[in-house]
């Protein structure tokens, strides 16, 4: 998301940041104007790293106004390694903690460390676990992160964190090694062109190739790390260079006219009062908050205090606004709340502080806030217009613009002028219909619920990282953020392996932090060797676990889009799935971290707890069933009309349940009056019915379980146009006009009036609408699929159909699909295991939860 400048830069422990007017270096991707051509896909981001200006309150007023560093190792005048020099640069930054790898190309770095009092490296075990640590690191504190890493290999290895800080803002330096000056160019060994690979993923680098210039150098890219929309910024340096003796001076200013010409200036007072005679103009309004709100949380906070605007928060936005507030919708987009989405769909101002209009969160460009003027405030301005374009744009730094806003407002008297209690009202009831829910089944553990009692016994005060996939959907959904930079994930990128690592990084600028990695299995393990680094560093991190064995987030997307076929998603042992496999338990166990499994919904708590309790580093692996699904969901590309969620709103369900007990009185009317019981034959009709059935669904040895529901959905669709034909021709009744939507249930007939239509109709459904009133919260119809899996997911299974009286068959074996079958399509009877070959495959449950 499109940050706001970062706080770092005016902190006390930043050092001398000075301007200056030459620049003999050529600022190899920052040529291109800010903010020319931003629309031109080939440009676009390009002038993203470009149109990274500076706030004009927090970089631009005084780069040089620190307190001067006051302590050298080395006399003024004393001759050092130029590793020397780097180190001590970035001890004048303000740097204490650094994450670092060493490899060949790098150990004079390396050595200058041990030399450092000052500095304390903590070793990853892989450079992407430093790189995502100094992520960490940044992102929950503020300040920039540094990983230092060797050539080739060791370089590459930081590429995808580099990527993930430039899409998600993070001020980040890495150093890399290289190979010396005179071997560039010539393929020698472990050498890469670093600088050229990561051009398009940084916000800058520089390959340094004087001693002399590090200082400079150094200071350069801490002030355009932080300054502006922050960002990740490279310096490769050459072996020969490091080892190289020189004097420093530390009073070479920098050497950025260009940037620093571009940093956007204070907010105009005219632009400020426009948007808020738009807000007094407006009756539904909705603020849209993202990643660049984080440094502005107290200015936000005041200014929703004054004008009672409900606040939506982007993935990367989370707690700069609480998210336990009143008027807090929480998070919008693909994975976000039901009322956050429609409350952007019906309003008519969108105020759009710090964001950019990301894909997951518009959906269908076209659809999103369709009805709404839009206000957009960002500080870069290559973003402003770039996906969707505003009525009223400010670039400008978001602090800044709220500052002068609340001014306004609290100085005006325009605050009496604002009154949206009914369109609160409205949303109230949105979030009563459709509130964030779950359902559950037997003894197995919700993740949903796993999150829900982690943020109980925190207090949600914890700062919780995550991986990437479904875990980290309801990581944003369940656990309730109460202040800014509490929340790390890998939004932009969607890096797996994260979670860990960051958890290290927030850990070491937090030490008394409780510090939680909410993780899954598939990411856990991409990193997992950094528990080395967690034990070693005796980092008190604590690790939940949700493993369902499986990709959850990809195999959400094949149950939905691609029919469920399971394309290598499954992460465990297919020759013995009654295990859990990998062990994760021995993973702790060989770094020497206590852990422990819970498998039953009813140990969770206490396992948390003792998670919590346990002092340094703790995993806590929660055996979780693959076949829940992230709900709400818009699919990629649709609109908020295209939303999917668990079920109906509660106060329809009671509406249903009311009219179909009021029909059940009709039913019971017509049989007990006239000649209704005797004077109906429907022998004609059973006889058409049996005939389809044969025509249309006769089973062969060799018909999957998606041809029977063809075949199935089939016979239905034949019954009802049947019905609606007869029942309109015989009694002049109307077509169907409502639908009783519950997980996939389609009960037709509802709106036709008391007579004899209303007696045939009603009693082909009360099969199923029996079975939705009778059914419990934990037992209702929930999704469009039961996914089958391991032998005790089908024993559950059984057990839910036993629970809600319902009879029930269990196969496994292909010679019995016949004869079961037919008896499921004969009696009331749920056939659970129906795909034979393989119980990894998914068979949809509308299909079966009813028969004839």
């Amino acid at each position: 998301m499109a940050a706001a400048a970062a706080a770092a830069t005016s902190t006390s422990t930043t050092p001398i940041r000075k301007p200056s007017t030459i620049s003999p270096f050529p600022v190899s991707k920052f040529t291109v104007p800010f903010a020319f051509n931003h629309k031109k896909p080939l440009s676009l981001h390009i002038s993203n790293s470009l149109s990274n200006p500076a706030s004009a309150s927090s970089t631009t007023a005084s780069p040089a106004t620190t307190e001067k560093f006051s302590f050298s190792r080395f006399s003024p005048d004393q001759p050092r390694k130029g590793a020397d020099i780097l180190v001590e640069a970035l001890e004048r930054e303000g740097v204490k903690d650094v994450f670092a790898y060493p490899g060949g190309a790098s150990m004079e770095i390396h050595q200058a460390l041990t030399r450092s009092d000052i500095i304390r490296n903590v070793l990853p075990r892989h450079e992407q676990g430093g790189v995502f640590a100094a992520e960490g690191y940044a992102r929950s504190s503020g300040l920039p992160g540094v990983c230092i890493a060797t050539s080739g290999p060791g370089a590459t290895n930081l590429v995808s964190g580099l990527a993930d800080a430039l899409l998600d803002s993070v001020p980040l330096v890495a150093i890399t090694g290289q190979v010396p000056r005179r071997m560039i160019g010539t393929d020698a060994f472990q050498e890469t062109p670093i600088v050229e690979v990561t051009r398009s993923i940084t916000k800058h680098n520089y390959l340094v190739l004087d001693v002399d210039d590090i200082p400079r150098i150094v200071r350069e890219a801490f002030f355009l790390a932080t300054s502006g929309r922050p960002g990740p910024v490279l310096i490769d340096v050459p072996k020969d260079i490091q080892q190289q003796l020189a004097v420093p001076n530390w009073d070479v200013p920098m050497k950025l006219p260009g940037y620093l010409s571009r940093l956007p200036k204070n907010p105009n007072e005219l632009h400020l009062e426009q948007i808020l005679r738009l807000i007094s103009e407006s009756k539904k309004p909705v603020l849209y908050v993202g990643g660049g709100c984080l440094n502005s949380s107290e200015e936000l906070r005041r200014f929703v205090e004054l004008t009672g605007i409900p606040v939506a928060s982007t993935l990367m936005g989370l707690g700069a606004f609480p998210v336990g507030d009143e008027l807090s919708l929480q998070m919008l987009g693909m994975h976000g709340t039901v009322y956050a989405n429609y409350a952007v769909d019906k309003s008519d101002l969108l105020l759009a502080f710090g964001v950019r209009f990301d894909d997951r969160v518009t959906g269908k460009l076209e659809s999103f806030a369709s009805r709404a003027k839009i206000v957009h405030i960002d500080i870069d301005s290559a973003e402003i217009g770039k996906n969707k374009q505003p009525h009223v744009s400010v670039c400008g730094d978001v602090k800044v613009a709220l500052q002068g806003i609340n001014k306004l407002l609290e100085s005006g008297g325009a605050k009496g002028k604002m009154d949206f209690r009914a369109w609160r009202e409205e949303l109230n009831e949105q979030k009563v219909n459709y509130p964030l829910s779950f359902k559950t089944f037997g003894e197995a553990i919700p993740p949903q619920y796993a999150i829900q009692v982690l943020d109980e016994l925190t207090d949600g005060n914890a700062i919780v990282s995550t991986g990437v996939g479904q875990h980290q959907m309801w990581a944003a959904q369940f656990y309730k953020y109460k202040r800014p930079r509490q929340w790390l994930t890998s939004g932009g990128l969607g890096a797996m392996g994260f979670g860990l690592p960051a958890a290290i990084g927030a850990a070491v600028a937090n030490p008394d932090a409780i510090v939680v990695d909410i993780d899954g299995d598939g990411s856990f393990i991409m990193n997992v060797q950094e528990l080395a680094t967690i034990r070693v560093e005796n980092l008190p991190i604590k690790i939940m676990l949700l493993n369902n064995q499986h990709l959850g987030m990809v195999v959400q997307w094949e149950d939905r889009f691609y029919k469920a076929n399971r394309a290598h998603t499954y992460l465990g042992d297919p020759s013995n799935e009654s295990e859990i496999f990998p062990n994760m338990l021995k993973f702790a166990d060989a770094c020497g971290i206590p852990a422990a499994r819970v498998t039953r919904k009813d140990d969770l708590r206490a396992a948390i707890k003792k998670m919590l309790e346990t002092p340094g580093p703790y995993l806590l692996d929660v055996i979780v069933p693959h076949q829940e699904h992230v709900l709400p969901m818009i699919p990629s590309g649709g609109a908020f009309k295209d939303i999917v969620h668990i079920d109906m709103p509660s106060a329809e369900i009671g509406k249903n349940k009311q009219l179909i007990y009021q029909s059940l009185q009709g039913i019971n009317m017509i049989l007990d009056s006239r000649e209704t019981k005797n004077g109906t034959d429907f022998k004609a009709w059973r006889e058409e019915l049996n005939e389809q059935k044969v025509v249309k669904c006769s089973l062969t040895s060799n018909t999957s379980g998606e041809e029977i529901l063809l075949q199935h959905a089939f016979l239905m669709n034949h019954l009802m146009k049947q019905l609606q034909k007869w029942a309109a021709q015989s009694y002049k009744c109307k077509r169907p006009s409502q639908w009783l939507k519950s997980g996939g249930l389609g009960a037709m007939g509802l709106g036709f009036p008391a007579a004899m239509g209303l007696l045939i109709q009603i009693l082909m459904l009360l099969l199923w609408i029996w079975m939705v009133m009778n059914s419990s919260n934990e037992c209702s119809v929930v999704s469009d699929f039961i996914y089958l899996s391991r032998s005790e997911i089908l024993s559950d299974m059984w057990k839910f159909a036993e629970a809600c009286g319902i009879p029930a068959s269990h196969l496994t074996r292909k010679d019995g699909v016949r004869a079961a079958i037919q008896k499921m399509l004969h009696s009331w009877t749920i056939l659970v295991g129906c795909d034979g070959a393989s119980s990894r495959a998914c068979v949809p449950h509308n299909a079966y939860w009813w028969g004839f």
